[in-house]
């Protein structure tokens, strides 16, 4: 096989301006920080734009080119589902995002404590902490896999992984949430560069959209596809991403950080649209990849390992500078979303364990420094995991996002149920987290399979354990459960602790069409208070239906574009 040169002085050159560009301005925007709200959520004074950036960049991993442009290249156009499973559960982060702005607190931990005591934020504070371990490395190690092999195969993929991690540790340290945001905004035009620049550079040699038809077939030029990835496996997936994304330990960062109820939503939903958009351009450099190895065009036939297909086209297809314009691009996406997981970390950590269990009642700057470091040190565990642990980039994706989900009945399960308990969250939580790995042991499928019906068993256990477990057991204390719909029910810019009565707060939000559909499920007309429907939930309903015609306009597109 051929083999290219590593990194020109132009690749150098562009590669170290970034870094120190980056670097530079998340130190200058983080120089005034020096308190805990704002190293952990920015103090809530984020603008739409920001938020979209955020939520776009936070969201998107370097591990996610790799892992789907390798999938793309092994079973098709369709295995863009392992990326769009969220296609249709994204208008319903419309619907989500002013819970967590009315949350009004730092990490999903505290939600468990308010809702179900505080053993059970403790116990989520275990699944958090392993959760960001367990994605960072995925994200460091998907990135390296594509250095590795747009430098020739000449870098060792663990030792790019320990070399990232230097990148985005000293301006997170410093600056926490503020630095993060803002340099996001910056990295989430170089991510969207990162997810198209390859395939114009390989259209000519393929013979465009012709040639890939003609050297791979039309089976795997559709959308869905009778093996692997039907309907059935999409529905699933949606499922699994709506229930999962609650309960991510980044969420309150990414989400709540906004200025108001407005930017929150407009960046959920904004920002994780752009994401979608970017995802076709993965699976088209799939795609292209694909279509190259089979023409042989640069002598090669097949890939040995399918998520160096990436890899294989960067190597093969940058012009000189380009090999450093894309690593850059590589690094903006891991250092963009490790930033946030670093700081969701020492948030973590230092409110929901060290300052409530060990040293209570110390300065907010002690906090400041203890949220710093233990983020560095939960950092570096990823690293160790990424380097020993990681054999396929996309089934740690899947794991991760498959055991949100079990967390996730006990959040939404919090949200819509005033029944629901600790003892029912916990026992469902653990029964479908047993379930999965049971029925996984079973079968002698590695815990990081995944499988529908797998997934739908399991998850169908912990909702009737949750449900049954609840029933069976003592309820909340009313005054800890009044208090925490209180907040919930009452929008951002008013204060819930005010003396204003309930009924007065919820007519207000219905007359001013602030009522959320989420909350009041299962009393909907009680919801509106009076009011018509279309008035009471008009900001939700008028969101929600605009994020249903670009989704259905994204799945047109993708469709457009195969054919």
């Amino acid at each position: 096989m051929h083999r290219f040169s590593a990194f020109s002085a132009l690749d150098w050159l562009i590669l170290a301006a970034y870094l120190a560009g980056i670097a530079a301005l998340g130190l200058w925007i983080g120089r005034r920080v020096g308190r805990t709200d704002q190293y952990f959520l920015g103090a809530r004074r984020f603008n739409r734009w920001v938020m979209i950036a955020q939520s776009f960049a936070s969201g998107t991993h370097a591990d996610m080119p790799v892992s789907l442009a390798g999938a793309v290249y092994a079973r098709g156009f369709s295995a863009i589902w392992f990326q769009w499973k969220n296609m249709f559960a994204t208008p319903f982060y419309w619907l989500l995002a002013p819970l967590y702005r009315r949350m009004r607190r730092t990490t999903i931990a505290e939600f468990f404590e308010d809702r179900y005591g505080a053993w059970m934020g403790a116990a989520y504070m275990v699944f958090a902490l392993a959760f960001l371990t367990i994605n960072m490395a995925s994200m460091l190690k998907g990135a390296a896999k594509v250095i590795s092999q747009a430098a020739g195969g000449e870098i060792p993929v663990n030792g790019i992984v320990v070399a990232m991690t230097a990148a985005f540790l000293l301006y997170s340290f410093i600056g926490g949430q503020v630095a993060t945001a803002w340099t996001e905004l910056v990295q989430g035009f170089l991510i969207i560069v990162l997810s198209f620049l390859l395939i114009p550079l390989g259209w000519g040699l393929v013979g465009g959209m012709a040639g890939i038809r003609e050297a791979l077939g039309p089976e795997r030029m559709t959308l869905t596809a009778p093996e692997g990835i039907g309907p059935w496996f999409i529905l699933m997936l949606t499922i699994n991403g709506l229930i999962g994304i609650t309960s991510q330990p980044h969420i309150m960062g990414m989400v709540a950080t906004g200025r108001d109820e407005a930017a929150c939503r407009e960046g959920f939903l904004y920002g994780t649209f752009v994401k979608r958009f970017c995802t076709l351009g993965w699976a088209l450099t799939g795609l292209v990849a694909a279509a190259l190895l089979a023409k042989g065009v640069f002598g090669t036939a097949a890939l040995a390992d399918a998520e160096e297909a990436f890899g294989f086209a960067c190597r093969h297809l940058l012009f000189p500078g380009g090999k450093g314009l894309l690593v850059a691009c590589l690094l903006a996406a891991n250092m963009a979303a490790c930033s946030a997981y670093m700081v969701s970390a020492g948030a973590l950590f230092t409110r929901n364990l060290y300052g409530r269990y060990f040293a209570p009642g110390r300065s907010d700057r002690h906090y400041l420094w203890v949220g710093r470091a233990s983020g560095v040190l939960i950092t570096l565990l990823g690293v160790a995991y990424a380097v020993f642990l990681i054999e396929r980039v996309l089934n740690t994706f899947l794991l991760t996002e498959t055991l949100a989900t079990y967390v996730g009945i006990a959040v939404l399960g919090g949200i819509f149920w005033r029944r629901a308990n600790r003892w029912g969250a916990l026992a469902g939580i653990s029964a479908a987290m047993a379930a999965n790995f049971a029925i996984y042991s079973w079968i002698g499928q590695r815990f990081d399979h995944w499988d529908p019906n797998v997934f739908l068993a399991a998850l169908v256990t912990g909702m009737a354990v949750f449900v049954g477990v609840s029933l069976l057991t003592p309820p909340e204390p009313p005054s800890a459960v009044d208090d925490f719909f209180r907040r919930l029910r009452t929008p951002s810019h008013m204060d819930p602790q005010a003396a204003t009565p309930m009924e007065e707060v919820e007519r207000e939000a219905a007359r001013r069409g602030e009522q959320l559909l989420l909350l009041h499920l299962l009393h909907p007309g009680r919801g509106a208070a009076g009011e018509p429907f279309w008035r009471a939930y008009r900001i939700d309903l008028e969101g929600f239906l605009l994020g249903w015609g670009i989704a259905a306009g994204m799945v047109a597109l993708a469709w457009l574009v195969v054919r």
